[in-house]
């Protein structure tokens, strides 16, 4: 799906001084909650406020922007403003400003720290975080309840809770989506969970360190071999799939993001949620996800491009926009607020999970292609004859191999 917009009538030649062409991800999945009318709003009250300014804005599909962002570059009619999953590549090219050349100090100070670390190439910013979603682990209270079970706090509770959903014939007990739609997220959140993770303290890629091998053969024996993960083999599973399966009712736990809650809720799940658990206990970090928003050099519009940011990033628009999707903001003045407000109570222990997690290594241009493998091989970690030790390995060479070429 692709929509225009124009505020005001205004087609991208109209009587501004300076027209900046936007092209946004669609958030919504149907026309009674596109996208398209957040950016509406939101650009006329802009123009309104900044006359001579006028915004263009595209909507496309998340299975189409990336690929039209792309090719618009590559034929030299790159957008001012791109809102996508990935900055590192154009800010390597030389092709962004970066963040301090466009946003008064006050917006750019107001970025959660982590979110700001994780925007920046070679410790300066050039992607400008745009919304940000982290992980806990949900399961369904009634079925829990059914079967008289307390929340899981440890690895080991989880794997006991399962057997025993198992026996009363839950479905699935627990669904571990390693299938190719999102597989480096689940891995991810068990990585951690084991006190492992993706980068070490040095910047460089751990996937294939010892403390993530452990993960994986726990996961292996303790709830694949034993036939605790559903009737789908997990490297066959999409997070989407598993996703419906447990707003059916049919799954008792798994690791899902603030979105999952309110679909749940709409189809009458109970839902509970708890911090990700570990090897001794609820464990302290999660994982933070972020989408991107960027300005392009290509036109010359830094101050317009800086006034319209400055304007996007008060509190009222990121909060309309987290609170219309079920996401978190990206901002400390933001995230106070939404603290502070009983409206946003369900998203509380999403935002305070979010400063200490760990955000996907966005700054390295070899995140995309350590992704790709990632989607190609982590289910094969937990097949009948898999070794979660070969499986990481490759994942780990393919990453290191991608960082060393240009």
């Amino acid at each position: 799906m692709t929509a225009t917009l124009s505020a005001c009538g205004n087609t991208g030649n109209g009587s501004g001084d300076v027209t900046l062409r936007l092209v946004a991800a669609d958030y919504g999945n149907g026309p009674a909650n596109s996208s398209e009318k957040y950016w509406d709003r939101l650009v006329k009250g802009f123009e309104a406020s900044h006359p001579g300014i006028d915004v263009d804005v595209s909507i496309y599909s998340w299975k189409d922007i990336d690929r039209e962002v792309a090719a618009m570059v590559k034929k030299g009619q790159a957008p001012d403003i791109a809102q996508i999953d990935a900055y590192a590549d154009y800010a390597e090219a030389g092709k962004l400003y970066r963040a301090d050349e466009m946003l008064s100090i006050r917006t750019q100070a107001n970025f959660l720290p982590s979110l700001a670390e994780a925007g920046s190439l070679d410790r300066t910013q050039y992607g400008l975080p745009f919304v940000a979603s982290t992980r806990l682990l949900f399961y369904n209270k009634k079925l829990f309840a059914q079967a008289g079970l307390d929340a899981p706090k440890t690895w080991d509770d989880i794997r006991d809770d399962a057997a025993l959903l198992k026996q009363r014939g839950v479905t699935c007990p627990f669904a571990l989506p390693l299938g190719p739609e999102e597989p480096q997220a689940e891995a991810t959140m068990w990585m951690l969970s084991g006190g492992g993770g993706l980068i070490d303290d040095s910047g460089s890629y751990e996937i294939d360190s010892a403390e993530n091998v452990r993960t994986f053969d726990w996961l292996k024996t303790n709830l694949v071999d034993k036939g605790l993960v559903g009737p789908v083999a997990p490297g066959r599973l999409d997070r989407q799939k598993a996703f419906d399966a447990f707003t059916d009712g049919k799954v008792g736990m798994l690791n899902g993001h603030p979105t999952l809650m309110q679909e749940a809720e709409r189809k009458g799940v109970s839902v509970g949620m708890v911090p990700l658990p570990g090897t001794d206990g609820p464990s302290e970090g999660s994982l933070g996800v972020a989408d991107w928003i960027m300005g392009f050099k290509q036109n010359g519009h830094r101050v317009p491009l800086g006034k319209f940011f400055d304007y996007l990033f008060t509190d009222k628009n990121v909060i309309d926009f987290a609170d219309e999707y079920d996401l978190l903001p990206v901002t400390d003045s933001a995230s106070a607020a939404m603290e502070s407000d009983a409206r946003f109570k369900p998203l509380w222990k999403f935002l305070a999970a979010l400063p200490n997690s760990q955000i996907y290594p966005y700054g390295k241009t070899s995140w995309a292609r350590s992704s790709e493998s990632f989607k190609r091989n982590i289910g094969k970690a937990v097949e009948p004859n898999g070794s979660p030790e070969d499986v990481l390995g490759k994942i780990a060479r393919d990453s290191a191999a991608a960082e060393h070429t240009k």
